[in-house]
């Protein structure tokens, strides 16, 4: 379980950030006051426009950034006063890949797996799962420079799914992909939420968070303005499209308490 309590972040502005961004003000919340749970076994959408918050909120989460302020707590424990023990029960995958060149996709995994301490025959057995499920095997003796994008994010999800993580969190994870690389990254997102794993899932692609989402939230300006279950999003915006319905939702600026 993933539970936010009025989580901030805040940055001070340099003078050429404060004159870039015409203000005179010392500090900006990138997120401000944001709270929300994620529960087992449901896929958890956080959306936003581009500079909204949500990857700052989701880095928060990771243990990558941060809180200036409120309390994070993943799987029982505490962002910042364990984040290795975070780390140990989380798979983060974003759009980028940031992988070594000159390793294969074998070694790749391999390393993240020795990292997390995973026993050699566990390991053996989720690599082959997730090289089959990903069909990685067919280029996993090959360099990472000479694979495609799709292939880089394949063994990618690999690399952050290796140890078998209770929570998952899928930041933009489809973006410029192809539509069969996506396609194996719906369908490992299904299995995790069929595993009862935790899953937080952000994207730009209005039909996959419709395919997959159970509850919905919406960040605008670092500000959590929309929280509720897809049910009831759904019904709420019957007659419009998500793409619809997520515009007016930003422009009025409107906030519903999650259920």
């Amino acid at each position: 379980m993933i539970q936010l309590q009025n989580v901030s972040k805040q940055y001070t502005l340099s003078k050429q950030q404060q004159k870039e961004l015409q203000t005179n003000a010392s500090s900006v919340y990138a997120v401000n006051k944001v709270s929300f749970n994620c529960t087992p076994g449901r896929v958890y959408s956080l959306l936003g426009a581009n500079g909204a918050g949500k990857t700052t909120t989701l880095r928060m989460i990771a243990t990558i950034l941060k809180p200036t302020e409120g309390n994070i707590m993943v799987g029982g424990e505490n962002v910042i006063d364990h984040p290795e023990k975070v780390r140990q029960k989380i798979g983060f995958l974003t759009g980028s890949t940031n992988l070594y060149d000159r390793l294969t996709p074998g070694e790749i995994v391999q390393y993240f797996a020795d990292l997390h301490g995973m026993d050699k025959v566990l390991f053996e057995q989720r690599k082959d799962m997730l090289f089959t499920h990903l069909n990685i095997h067919e280029f996993s003796k090959k360099r990472i420079a000479q694979l495609s994008t799709g292939m880089k994010q394949k063994v990618s999800i690999a690399r952050s799914m290796i140890h078998d993580p209770s929570i998952v969190i899928f930041d933009e994870p489809t973006s410029g992909l192809d539509v069969i690389t996506a396609y194996s990254i719906i369908e490992l997102i299904k299995q995790c939420k069929v595993e009862g794993k935790t899953i937080i899932f952000s994207s730009h692609i209005m039909s996959e968070v419709d395919l997959l989402c159970d509850d919905l939230a919406i960040i605008s300006k670092g500000n959590l303005i929309y929280a509720d279950t897809m049910t009831n999003f759904r019904s709420q915006y019957i007659h419009q499209s998500l793409t619809e319905a997520f515009i007016d939702i930003v422009k009025e600026g409107g906030r519903r308490v999650p259920v």
